[in-house]
């Protein structure tokens, strides 16, 4: 069985599907594992290091591909890349399956086997293969870090024989996986912290980190969460209440950091330009959802932008803006997810049709999109 990791072809993703530990896992399971050459160097990862790990170094993309039985990557591959691959080859990446129709088309008629990772179903046992978690929390921190780059003072409280220098109020919009590090991360830093969220479990979470929490506790709040643990768009009254109440606190902030992603859907809106006007000149935000529309309102995707002296931050793929650690975690989801694809005991791809975690990352088999979410819609 042989598994090909090409390298990753997007501007600005420095990421890579495997580091020497998982080759090692990889070639434990029977596999035969083959890098295109430079692979990981963004990474850090030289070609040497995943030699000696027992990866084989091709030159070409052509010779990585050739004859794959399963193809590991971060992003999905490219139009080009995917002439490449054998019928019926298994093929593992970040998909981007929403509103990208045509795409999921070309994977559907190159024949491939494709899954995305980012489909993987929030239960216990796929914890382990949960990317989305494991890039979010990155990128959590990452954003506390650029926040304080941009910001022209100290973070924590300093009290020094010249006089004091206050702590920052940074205030944390959305506590999923990436609000919840950002907290702990200004935490450490030193920061007063609060932050925000629709779904009624994030209270706790929140303030168990040291945090104050801040949102309109009425009767919808309390039922503001789905069964898979996403948070549910609001209806537009309660939506007009958190405004005001989140207006009026955005005022006082130093720094803010929004986070908030519904799955499938465009971003929400959760500051406007009347908001950012109000802010002190100096303060900075981070618009961590800006791939998907931003919660910011002048929010600029791959800039910082300077709005009226509050520095608006909209890096794209900030979980790569820590590849090394990125690439770490995201190859661990990876073999996690390839090793109940594997019969240990022939050192074959045996997919289990019937497994929830198969079922619920399958995007295309057999020539034909197969998830429900995403196949076409037929006229009645």
């Amino acid at each position: 069985m042989k598994i090909a990791i090409p390298s990753e072809i997007d501007e600005g993703e420095p990421r890579v599907a495997a580091t020497p530990d998982t080759i090692k896992k990889l070639k434990g399971l029977g596999a035969d594992v083959v890098i295109e050459a430079g692979a990981g160097v963004a990474s850090g990862v030289l070609d040497s290091e995943f030699e000696a790990a027992g990866a084989t170094i091709a030159r070409t993309k052509a010779d990585v591909l050739k004859d794959a039985d399963m193809v590991l990557r971060v992003r999905r591959p490219s139009t080009a890349e995917m002439a490449l691959y054998k019928k019926g080859a298994l093929v593992i990446a970040i998909m981007d399956p929403y509103g990208n129709e045509a795409a999921l088309s070309e994977l559907a008629n190159a024949g491939v086997t494709a899954f995305a990772m980012e489909l993987m179903p929030r239960i216990t046992r796929a914890q382990v293969m949960d990317v989305l978690s494991s890039q979010a929390n990155l990128a959590g921190y990452r954003a506390v870090i650029d926040a304080a780059a941009e910001y022209g003072r100290a973070i924590p409280m300093m009290m020094t024989p010249a006089g004091t220098v206050p702590a920052a109020k940074i205030f944390i919009m959305g506590a999923g996986v990436a609000g919840l590090q950002a907290i702990a991360t200004a935490r450490r830093l030193g920061a007063i912290v609060t932050a925000t969220d629709v779904r009624p479990a994030a209270k706790e979470q929140v303030q168990s980190l040291g945090a104050k929490f801040v949102a309109v506790e009425d009767e919808e709040f309390k039922q503001a969460e789905t069964a898979a643990g996403y948070a549910k768009e609001m209806s537009k009254e309660y939506q007009a209440k958190q405004a005001a109440l989140v207006a009026e606190h955005v005022k006082k902030q130093d720094i803010v950091i929004t986070t908030a992603l519904i799955p499938g859907r465009p971003a929400p809106r959760l500051i406007s330009k009347a908001m950012v006007k109000s802010m002190k000149p100096g303060s900075v935000i981070v618009d961590l959802a800006v791939e998907r529309g931003g919660n910011v309102e002048g929010a600029k995707a791959g800039a910082v932008a300077d709005v009226g002296g509050v520095k608006i931050v909209g890096h794209l793929n900030v979980p790569g803006r820590l590849a090394a650690s990125s690439s770490g975690l995201y190859a661990r989801n990876l073999f996690a997810f390839v090793e109940i694809l594997i019969d240990k005991n022939t050192k074959t791809a045996a997919v289990n049709w019937d497994d929830e975690i198969v079922r619920a990352t399958a995007l295309t088999r057999d020539g034909a999109i197969v998830h429900p979410n995403f196949q076409p819609k037929t006229a009645a």
